[in-house]
Protein backbone atom coordinates (compact mmCIF):
# COMPACT_ATOMS: atom_id res chain seq x y z
CA UNK A 1 0.00 0.00 0.00
CA UNK A 2 1.54 3.24 -0.90
CA UNK A 3 -0.44 6.90 -0.85
CA UNK A 4 -0.75 8.59 -4.76
CA UNK A 5 0.19 4.96 -6.21
CA UNK A 6 -2.56 5.65 -8.92
CA UNK A 7 -0.44 8.44 -10.18
CA UNK A 8 1.98 8.05 -12.96
CA UNK A 9 6.01 8.27 -12.47
CA UNK A 10 6.26 11.20 -14.36
CA UNK A 11 3.60 13.07 -11.96
CA UNK A 12 5.40 11.29 -8.78
CA UNK A 13 8.53 12.80 -9.78
CA UNK A 14 7.03 16.21 -10.65
CA UNK A 15 4.89 16.64 -7.41
CA UNK A 16 6.98 15.37 -4.57
CA UNK A 17 9.91 15.84 -2.98
CA UNK A 18 10.23 12.86 -1.21
CA UNK A 19 7.44 10.17 -2.39
CA UNK A 20 4.83 8.51 -0.03
CA UNK A 21 6.60 5.13 1.40
CA UNK A 22 5.50 1.63 0.24
CA UNK A 23 3.66 0.34 3.44
CA UNK A 24 2.74 -3.09 4.33
CA UNK A 25 0.78 -4.55 7.30
CA UNK A 26 4.11 -5.10 9.20
CA UNK A 27 4.71 -1.68 9.11
CA UNK A 28 5.09 0.58 12.14
CA UNK A 29 1.67 0.76 13.26
CA UNK A 30 2.30 4.41 14.52
CA UNK A 31 2.97 5.00 11.19
CA UNK A 32 0.34 3.22 9.41
CA UNK A 33 -2.34 5.23 11.99
CA UNK A 34 -0.68 8.38 10.06
CA UNK A 35 -1.59 7.23 7.04
CA UNK A 36 -4.91 5.49 6.96
CA UNK A 37 -5.84 9.15 5.44
CA UNK A 38 -9.60 9.35 4.21
CA UNK A 39 -11.17 5.91 5.33
CA UNK A 40 -13.66 5.55 3.50
CA UNK A 41 -17.03 3.98 5.00
CA UNK A 42 -18.91 1.66 3.00
CA UNK A 43 -22.48 -0.11 3.55
CA UNK A 44 -22.03 -4.09 4.53
CA UNK A 45 -25.01 -4.57 2.66
CA UNK A 46 -24.07 -3.27 -0.95
CA UNK A 47 -24.02 -5.88 -3.24
CA UNK A 48 -20.28 -6.18 -5.05
CA UNK A 49 -17.89 -5.21 -1.84
CA UNK A 50 -15.20 -6.87 -3.61
CA UNK A 51 -15.36 -4.62 -6.36
CA UNK A 52 -15.83 -1.79 -3.81
CA UNK A 53 -12.86 -2.34 -2.37
CA UNK A 54 -10.85 -2.94 -5.25
CA UNK A 55 -12.05 0.21 -7.44
CA UNK A 56 -11.71 2.40 -4.54
CA UNK A 57 -8.05 1.05 -3.95
CA UNK A 58 -7.34 1.64 -7.64
CA UNK A 59 -8.76 5.52 -7.30
CA UNK A 60 -6.20 6.69 -4.52
CA UNK A 61 -8.24 4.96 -1.20
CA UNK A 62 -5.62 3.33 1.42
CA UNK A 63 -7.89 2.46 3.96
CA UNK A 64 -11.84 1.38 4.03
CA UNK A 65 -14.73 0.08 6.56
CA UNK A 66 -17.26 -2.18 5.75
CA UNK A 67 -20.21 -1.06 7.68
CA UNK A 68 -22.65 -3.26 9.77
CA UNK A 69 -23.89 -0.41 11.95
CA UNK A 70 -25.52 2.85 11.61
CA UNK A 71 -25.72 2.72 7.32
CA UNK A 72 -27.56 -0.18 7.05
CA UNK A 73 -31.59 -1.34 8.35
CA UNK A 74 -31.36 -3.28 11.44
CA UNK A 75 -33.15 -5.85 9.10
CA UNK A 76 -30.38 -5.83 7.10
CA UNK A 77 -28.01 -7.02 9.50
CA UNK A 78 -28.46 -11.04 8.76
CA UNK A 79 -27.70 -10.27 5.29
CA UNK A 80 -25.11 -7.88 5.51
CA UNK A 81 -22.87 -10.32 8.08
CA UNK A 82 -23.56 -12.96 5.08
CA UNK A 83 -22.17 -10.77 2.61
CA UNK A 84 -19.13 -9.19 4.86
CA UNK A 85 -18.01 -13.22 5.12
CA UNK A 86 -18.33 -13.57 1.90
CA UNK A 87 -16.37 -10.67 0.95
CA UNK A 88 -13.39 -11.29 3.39
CA UNK A 89 -13.22 -14.91 1.56
CA UNK A 90 -12.95 -13.80 -1.90
CA UNK A 91 -10.40 -10.81 -0.91
CA UNK A 92 -8.30 -13.42 0.91
CA UNK A 93 -8.86 -15.99 -2.56
CA UNK A 94 -7.87 -13.15 -5.04
CA UNK A 95 -4.48 -12.06 -4.10
CA UNK A 96 -4.71 -8.79 -4.64
CA UNK A 97 -2.89 -6.07 -2.75
CA UNK A 98 -5.67 -4.50 -0.39
CA UNK A 99 -5.87 -0.93 1.13
CA UNK A 100 -6.55 -1.17 5.18
CA UNK A 101 -9.65 -3.07 5.91
CA UNK A 102 -11.83 -3.02 8.87
CA UNK A 103 -14.98 -4.00 9.77
CA UNK A 104 -17.83 -1.79 12.04
CA UNK A 105 -19.48 -3.89 14.24
CA UNK A 106 -22.33 -3.05 16.50
CA UNK A 107 -21.97 -5.30 19.93
CA UNK A 108 -19.31 -7.55 21.13
CA UNK A 109 -21.11 -10.53 20.54
CA UNK A 110 -21.35 -9.87 16.54
CA UNK A 111 -17.80 -9.13 16.30
CA UNK A 112 -17.09 -12.68 17.65
CA UNK A 113 -19.73 -14.35 15.80
CA UNK A 114 -18.30 -13.15 12.47
CA UNK A 115 -15.01 -13.66 13.45
CA UNK A 116 -15.80 -17.14 14.23
CA UNK A 117 -17.87 -17.45 10.58
CA UNK A 118 -14.93 -15.94 8.65
CA UNK A 119 -12.42 -17.90 10.51
CA UNK A 120 -8.87 -17.69 8.56
CA UNK A 121 -10.13 -15.22 5.71
CA UNK A 122 -9.90 -12.53 8.81
CA UNK A 123 -6.53 -12.17 7.89
CA UNK A 124 -7.43 -9.80 4.96
CA UNK A 125 -8.54 -7.53 8.10
CA UNK A 126 -7.09 -4.96 9.58
CA UNK A 127 -9.15 -4.86 12.54
CA UNK A 128 -12.19 -3.73 13.78
CA UNK A 129 -14.00 -0.14 13.88
CA UNK A 130 -15.95 0.41 17.56
CA UNK A 131 -18.74 2.23 17.77
CA UNK A 132 -20.12 3.95 21.05
CA UNK A 133 -16.80 2.79 23.13
CA UNK A 134 -17.09 3.85 26.40
CA UNK A 135 -16.02 2.19 29.98
CA UNK A 136 -19.00 3.23 31.94
CA UNK A 137 -22.22 0.84 29.95
CA UNK A 138 -19.17 -2.08 29.50
CA UNK A 139 -19.03 -1.71 26.18
CA UNK A 140 -15.37 -0.69 26.00
CA UNK A 141 -14.12 -3.55 28.21
CA UNK A 142 -16.49 -6.32 26.02
CA UNK A 143 -14.81 -5.14 22.73
CA UNK A 144 -11.64 -5.64 24.53
CA UNK A 145 -12.67 -9.32 25.84
CA UNK A 146 -13.89 -10.08 22.29
CA UNK A 147 -10.84 -9.08 20.60
CA UNK A 148 -8.46 -11.22 22.57
CA UNK A 149 -10.53 -13.82 22.34
CA UNK A 150 -10.69 -13.82 18.35
CA UNK A 151 -6.75 -13.05 18.47
CA UNK A 152 -6.52 -15.82 20.91
CA UNK A 153 -8.74 -18.53 18.84
CA UNK A 154 -7.37 -17.40 15.17
CA UNK A 155 -3.62 -16.95 16.36
CA UNK A 156 -4.20 -13.21 14.74
CA UNK A 157 -2.11 -11.29 17.70
CA UNK A 158 1.25 -10.57 16.36
CA UNK A 159 3.49 -13.62 18.39
CA UNK A 160 5.10 -15.77 15.65
CA UNK A 161 4.22 -19.38 15.68
CA UNK A 162 5.83 -21.94 13.86
CA UNK A 163 8.73 -19.29 12.21
CA UNK A 164 5.79 -17.27 10.87
CA UNK A 165 4.42 -13.79 12.09
CA UNK A 166 0.96 -12.94 12.63
CA UNK A 167 -0.98 -10.48 11.82
CA UNK A 168 -2.16 -8.57 14.78
CA UNK A 169 -6.11 -7.66 14.19
CA UNK A 170 -6.27 -3.83 16.11
CA UNK A 171 -9.07 -1.47 17.29
CA UNK A 172 -10.49 1.60 16.25
CA UNK A 173 -12.93 2.82 19.02
CA UNK A 174 -15.39 5.46 18.32
CA UNK A 175 -16.17 8.32 20.87
CA UNK A 176 -19.47 9.18 20.60
CA UNK A 177 -21.34 8.02 24.10
CA UNK A 178 -23.63 10.54 25.95
CA UNK A 179 -20.74 10.40 28.39
CA UNK A 180 -17.93 11.72 26.61
CA UNK A 181 -20.10 14.43 25.42
CA UNK A 182 -21.99 15.45 28.51
CA UNK A 183 -19.82 17.92 30.10
CA UNK A 184 -20.70 16.51 33.76
CA UNK A 185 -19.35 13.08 32.98
CA UNK A 186 -16.82 13.83 30.12
CA UNK A 187 -13.88 14.63 31.91
CA UNK A 188 -14.05 11.10 33.91
CA UNK A 189 -15.16 9.29 31.11
CA UNK A 190 -12.43 10.42 28.72
CA UNK A 191 -10.29 9.59 31.89
CA UNK A 192 -10.97 5.73 32.20
CA UNK A 193 -11.12 5.37 28.18
CA UNK A 194 -7.46 6.85 27.69
CA UNK A 195 -6.46 4.50 31.10
CA UNK A 196 -8.14 1.27 29.44
CA UNK A 197 -6.63 1.89 25.61
CA UNK A 198 -3.15 2.63 27.23
CA UNK A 199 -3.19 -0.42 28.84
CA UNK A 200 -4.19 -2.45 25.46
CA UNK A 201 -1.85 -0.10 23.30
CA UNK A 202 -1.37 -2.67 21.16
CA UNK A 203 -4.60 -3.08 20.01
CA UNK A 204 -5.08 0.23 19.30
CA UNK A 205 -4.91 1.30 15.70
CA UNK A 206 -6.51 4.80 16.07
CA UNK A 207 -9.02 7.08 17.66
CA UNK A 208 -12.04 7.91 15.38
CA UNK A 209 -14.60 10.69 16.54
CA UNK A 210 -18.60 10.41 15.76
CA UNK A 211 -19.24 13.85 14.89
CA UNK A 212 -22.65 13.32 13.75
CA UNK A 213 -23.86 11.02 17.39
CA UNK A 214 -22.33 14.15 19.55
CA UNK A 215 -24.75 16.55 17.20
CA UNK A 216 -27.59 14.56 17.64
CA UNK A 217 -27.43 14.83 21.34
CA UNK A 218 -27.82 18.19 21.14
CA UNK A 219 -30.87 17.61 18.06
CA UNK A 220 -28.02 19.93 15.95
CA UNK A 221 -27.21 19.40 12.41
CA UNK A 222 -24.30 21.57 10.31
CA UNK A 223 -25.04 23.07 6.88
CA UNK A 224 -22.49 22.12 4.21
CA UNK A 225 -21.52 25.82 5.36
CA UNK A 226 -20.01 25.20 7.96
CA UNK A 227 -17.10 23.11 9.66
CA UNK A 228 -17.39 21.06 12.59
CA UNK A 229 -15.46 23.66 14.68
CA UNK A 230 -18.41 26.03 14.06
CA UNK A 231 -20.66 24.03 16.35
CA UNK A 232 -19.64 24.66 19.17
CA UNK A 233 -20.82 22.18 21.66
CA UNK A 234 -19.20 19.53 19.45
CA UNK A 235 -15.52 21.49 19.22
CA UNK A 236 -15.63 21.62 23.06
CA UNK A 237 -15.94 17.77 23.03
CA UNK A 238 -13.07 17.48 19.80
CA UNK A 239 -10.83 19.86 21.79
CA UNK A 240 -11.15 17.71 25.25
CA UNK A 241 -10.79 14.73 23.19
CA UNK A 242 -7.44 15.62 21.79
CA UNK A 243 -6.53 17.26 25.58
CA UNK A 244 -6.96 14.00 26.67
CA UNK A 245 -5.82 11.19 24.25
CA UNK A 246 -3.95 13.25 21.66
CA UNK A 247 -1.00 14.31 23.81
CA UNK A 248 2.32 13.52 22.72
CA UNK A 249 3.36 11.77 25.60
CA UNK A 250 2.21 8.26 24.57
CA UNK A 251 -1.17 9.43 22.70
CA UNK A 252 -3.25 8.18 20.26
CA UNK A 253 -3.81 9.52 16.45
CA UNK A 254 -7.18 10.67 16.58
CA UNK A 255 -8.93 11.01 12.97
CA UNK A 256 -11.15 13.78 11.81
CA UNK A 257 -14.72 13.28 12.35
CA UNK A 258 -16.70 12.73 9.51
CA UNK A 259 -17.80 14.95 6.57
CA UNK A 260 -21.31 14.18 5.26
CA UNK A 261 -22.92 15.69 2.38
CA UNK A 262 -21.59 15.48 -1.32
CA UNK A 263 -23.95 17.03 -4.03
CA UNK A 264 -24.76 20.27 -4.65
CA UNK A 265 -27.57 22.35 -2.80
CA UNK A 266 -28.16 26.14 -2.63
CA UNK A 267 -25.14 28.09 -1.46
CA UNK A 268 -26.09 30.45 2.39
CA UNK A 269 -22.57 31.53 3.17
CA UNK A 270 -19.65 32.66 0.97
CA UNK A 271 -17.49 30.71 -0.53
CA UNK A 272 -14.06 30.30 1.45
CA UNK A 273 -11.84 29.00 -0.95
CA UNK A 274 -9.57 32.20 -2.44
CA UNK A 275 -8.77 32.00 -5.96
CA UNK A 276 -4.98 32.81 -5.56
CA UNK A 277 -3.91 29.13 -5.47
CA UNK A 278 -5.76 28.46 -8.50
CA UNK A 279 -3.96 30.44 -10.67
CA UNK A 280 -3.27 28.57 -14.25
CA UNK A 281 -6.60 27.78 -16.26
CA UNK A 282 -6.59 24.36 -15.74
CA UNK A 283 -6.28 24.61 -12.23
CA UNK A 284 -9.55 27.29 -12.34
CA UNK A 285 -11.57 24.52 -13.63
CA UNK A 286 -10.73 22.98 -10.79
CA UNK A 287 -11.84 25.58 -8.19
CA UNK A 288 -15.28 25.81 -10.23
CA UNK A 289 -15.53 22.31 -9.76
CA UNK A 290 -14.85 22.50 -6.13
CA UNK A 291 -17.14 25.37 -6.00
CA UNK A 292 -19.99 23.56 -7.22
CA UNK A 293 -19.82 20.65 -5.34
CA UNK A 294 -19.55 23.05 -2.15
CA UNK A 295 -16.20 21.10 -1.19
CA UNK A 296 -14.68 24.14 -0.37
CA UNK A 297 -16.18 23.63 3.37
CA UNK A 298 -14.31 20.59 3.61
CA UNK A 299 -10.43 21.91 2.32
CA UNK A 300 -11.61 24.32 5.61
CA UNK A 301 -12.59 21.87 8.00
CA UNK A 302 -10.01 19.63 6.89
CA UNK A 303 -7.13 22.48 7.10
CA UNK A 304 -8.95 22.58 11.04
CA UNK A 305 -8.75 19.21 11.70
CA UNK A 306 -5.04 19.18 10.97
CA UNK A 307 -4.52 22.32 13.21
CA UNK A 308 -6.74 20.54 16.01
CA UNK A 309 -4.09 17.88 16.09
CA UNK A 310 -6.57 15.49 13.67
CA UNK A 311 -5.10 12.65 10.89
CA UNK A 312 -7.33 11.93 8.70
CA UNK A 313 -10.81 11.87 8.34
CA UNK A 314 -13.92 9.51 8.03
CA UNK A 315 -16.11 9.29 4.50
CA UNK A 316 -19.16 8.84 3.11
CA UNK A 317 -18.11 9.72 -0.25
CA UNK A 318 -15.20 8.15 -2.63
CA UNK A 319 -14.71 11.96 -4.29
CA UNK A 320 -14.12 13.42 -0.62
CA UNK A 321 -10.50 10.77 -0.76
CA UNK A 322 -8.61 12.59 -2.70
CA UNK A 323 -9.30 16.25 -1.03
CA UNK A 324 -8.04 14.47 2.36
CA UNK A 325 -4.84 12.90 0.35
CA UNK A 326 -3.63 16.36 -0.85
CA UNK A 327 -4.22 18.42 2.11
CA UNK A 328 -1.86 16.05 4.16
CA UNK A 329 1.36 16.24 1.96
CA UNK A 330 3.50 17.70 3.91
CA UNK A 331 4.62 20.89 2.21
CA UNK A 332 8.39 21.60 1.00
CA UNK A 333 8.08 24.44 3.61
CA UNK A 334 6.93 22.24 6.28
CA UNK A 335 9.28 19.53 6.30
CA UNK A 336 12.66 21.71 5.97
CA UNK A 337 11.27 23.18 9.55
CA UNK A 338 10.54 19.64 10.98
CA UNK A 339 14.19 18.98 9.64
CA UNK A 340 15.66 21.48 11.44
CA UNK A 341 13.73 21.10 14.47
CA UNK A 342 13.91 17.44 14.94
CA UNK A 343 16.07 16.46 17.52
CA UNK A 344 17.63 19.61 18.20
CA UNK A 345 16.38 19.05 21.84
CA UNK A 346 19.16 21.45 22.98
CA UNK A 347 16.90 24.05 22.77
CA UNK A 348 17.35 27.67 21.07
CA UNK A 349 15.76 28.99 18.21
CA UNK A 350 16.62 30.39 14.45
CA UNK A 351 15.02 31.58 11.44
CA UNK A 352 13.04 28.73 9.05
CA UNK A 353 15.09 27.92 6.23
CA UNK A 354 12.24 29.53 4.22
CA UNK A 355 13.36 32.81 6.49
CA UNK A 356 9.67 33.88 6.98
CA UNK A 357 9.25 32.45 10.55
CA UNK A 358 11.29 31.77 14.12
CA UNK A 359 11.70 28.13 14.87
CA UNK A 360 12.16 27.04 18.39
CA UNK A 361 13.72 24.04 18.77
CA UNK A 362 12.44 22.63 22.26
CA UNK A 363 8.34 24.35 21.64
CA UNK A 364 8.01 22.90 18.62
CA UNK A 365 10.08 19.51 18.53
CA UNK A 366 6.65 16.87 19.60
CA UNK A 367 5.30 18.85 15.87
CA UNK A 368 8.26 17.94 13.88
CA UNK A 369 8.42 14.59 14.51
CA UNK A 370 4.96 14.10 13.75
CA UNK A 371 5.49 16.07 10.80
CA UNK A 372 8.03 13.66 9.84
CA UNK A 373 5.87 10.66 10.32
CA UNK A 374 3.19 12.39 8.05
CA UNK A 375 5.84 13.13 5.44
CA UNK A 376 6.53 9.29 5.42
CA UNK A 377 3.17 8.44 5.23
CA UNK A 378 1.65 11.08 2.74
CA UNK A 379 5.00 12.29 1.37
CA UNK A 380 6.32 15.52 1.00
CA UNK A 381 5.66 18.04 -1.96
CA UNK A 382 8.24 19.46 -4.24
CA UNK A 383 9.12 23.20 -3.97
CA UNK A 384 6.28 24.97 -5.06
CA UNK A 385 4.07 22.31 -5.20
CA UNK A 386 0.49 22.98 -3.48
CA UNK A 387 -1.94 20.78 -2.76
CA UNK A 388 -3.80 22.15 -5.78
CA UNK A 389 -1.82 20.64 -7.61
CA UNK A 390 -1.75 17.30 -5.96
CA UNK A 391 -5.54 17.80 -6.11
CA UNK A 392 -5.45 18.24 -9.90
CA UNK A 393 -3.12 15.21 -10.36
CA UNK A 394 -5.37 13.03 -8.49
CA UNK A 395 -9.20 14.25 -9.78
CA UNK A 396 -8.24 14.23 -13.85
Amino acid sequence: MRHFRHLTHSQLVRLFYRQPEELTSDSDPGLLAVALGGTLYTPANRQDLVKDVLRQRDAGCTSMVLCLEDSIPDSDVPAAEDNVVKTLALLGESGEDLPMLFVRVRTAEQMRSLARRAGADLAVLTGFVLPKFDNVSGRAAAFLDALHLIQDELGLDGIARGGRAARRLRIMPILESRTVIHMETRAAALTGIDALLRANREDVLAVRIGATDMSSTFGLRRSRDLTIYDVNVVANVIGDIVNVLGRPDGGFIISGPVWEHFSNTERVLRPQLRLTPFARTSEKELRRRIMTANLDTLIREIELDLANGLLGKTLIHPSHVALVHAMNVVSHEEFLDARAIAGNVGGGAAASPYGNKMNEMKPHQAWAQRTLLRARAFGVAAAGVTFVDLLEASMA
